[in-house]
């Protein structure tokens, strides 16, 4: 049972320590954006942590206290992948449109795990989709969900 959240005997709560974040074992790539969106997610989780500590907010400060630890961690860890230019075959960093069988066209930019936001048009390196893109070119074609899709541009 998990103690994360329990009831003292008079009543109050005491908070001990959240379990962590689960971290990925794939290498932690990004991009210089994502390390730039880490590095303020740790300076804000600093603040937070600080400002709750002051506060006496026991369950602000177990929270920002595993969330620092998660993206330190992360930070400590980070790969930074420089942009490249090349536009022939698909890479980490590169945005991507394909086509599928039902003629919907998609655009990907593939990028870190902590970065990626699909409803946004980025997908992490190592989502299925991403990893049959890696190393192909415009026209090659690759499995899609159910289906198959066509690169139809890179850049």
């Amino acid at each position: 049972m998990s103690r994360a959240f329990v009831k003292e005997q008079d009543g109050g709560e005491a908070f001990e320590d959240l379990p962590d974040r689960p971290v990925s074992p794939h290498p932690n790539l990004v991009t210089p954006e994502g390390l730039r969106a880490i590095e303020e997610t740790v300076e804000r989780l600093r603040r937070e942590h600080g400002d709750a500590q002051a506060a006496g907010d026991r369950p602000t400060v177990a929270r920002t206290a595993r969330d620092l630890r998660y993206w330190q961690h992360r930070l400590s860890n980070a790969e930074v992948v420089q942009p490249s230019a090349d536009a022939q075959t698909v890479h980490f960093g590169a945005t991507v449109t394909i086509e599928r069988d039902d003629g919907r066209k998609q655009t990907w930019r593939i990028v870190g795990e902590d970065e990626a936001d699909p409803a946004h048009g980025t997908l992490p390196h190592v989502a299925p989709l991403a990893q049959a893109l890696l190393g192909k070119s415009v026209g090659d074609t690759v499995e899609a969900g159910h289906g198959e899709a066509e690169i139809i541009a890179i850049g």
